[in-house]
């Protein structure tokens, strides 16, 4: 059955992944919305735009680019923009791995936790390659993940997909992972203008992961597609049995 499919991302209504993407769900026989910022929104989270006035400019056929960020994008979609019920929402793909702690940053896993909140199965879609990107795998790929996640009938499900920058021939299969763990270096840089002043990039190298079984690092650095299911329930249950005393205190 043909769905209303709602696609956005962070790198900008016009960035090559998103265009791979759309062309990939157009081919399945769905219904392709995008929604995506009008400029690259990387590491925005999952903020909204709330003190600034946003501008929605269509620019084709069911095609839109919004002066906010990948949440306003999916929020916006879903609340009024779109006439049409959403079946399924799809962030990415994008031009970089999101990883371990990483989604807490990406503006493309935000935008499908917003799709996921709002009780759409959702799915985010990752090139694991800083450079040198070859779309080739994940325009295979893509199509039996989401058949697979519509034959299982999951309503509240949130997938962070990584797929490696490789040719088909040299993916070696799909690992159902947990999230690993960031390795940080060099990640505030601080430098002098022609003025003497000082001024500060937060960056520095590309990140590195510890290296744990199981995890979604290990399986791109092994050349699998890493699946990894998520929620937003961040309680820790552990802790908050332990700290159960503190209602006497009262």
């Amino acid at each position: 059955m043909a769905m209303n499919v709602l696609i956005s991302n962070d790198d900008g209504y016009n960035a090559f992944g998103i265009n791979v993407l759309s062309d990939i769900i157009k081919d399945m026989g769905h219904r392709v919305y995008v929604v995506a910022p009008d400029r690259n929104q990387s590491a925005t989270s999952h903020s909204l735009t709330l003190t600034n006035p946003l501008r929605i400019n269509k620019t084709g056929k069911r095609k839109w680019m919004i002066s906010g960020t990948p949440t306003d994008c999916v929020l916006i979609a879903t609340h009024g923009l779109l006439n049409e019920k959403i079946h399924m929402v799809l962030s990415g793909i994008n031009h970089g791995p999101n990883m371990g702690e990483d989604i807490f940053y990406s503006g493309t896993v935000a935008a499908a936790m917003e799709g996921h909140l709002m009780g759409i199965p959702s799915i985010a879609f990752s090139l694991a390659a800083f450079s040198n990107h070859d779309f080739s795998s994940a325009e295979h790929l893509i199509p039996s993940i989401i058949n697979y996640v519509i034959k299982t009938r999951i309503k509240k499900i949130l997938l962070n997909v990584n797929i490696p920058s490789k040719p088909f021939n040299e993916i070696k299969g799909i690992k159902i992972t947990e999230l690993g763990s960031r390795v940080y270096s060099d990640t505030l840089i601080k430098k002098t203008d022609p003025r003497g002043r000082s001024y500060y990039w937060i960056g520095g190298q590309e990140p590195t992961y510890k290296k744990k079984k199981g995890t979604d690092f290990q399986a791109i650095e092994h050349d699998y597609v890493s699946i990894t299911p998520m929620h937003i329930n961040l309680t820790d249950s552990k802790t908050a049995a332990k700290l159960k005393g503190l209602n006497n205190v009262f």
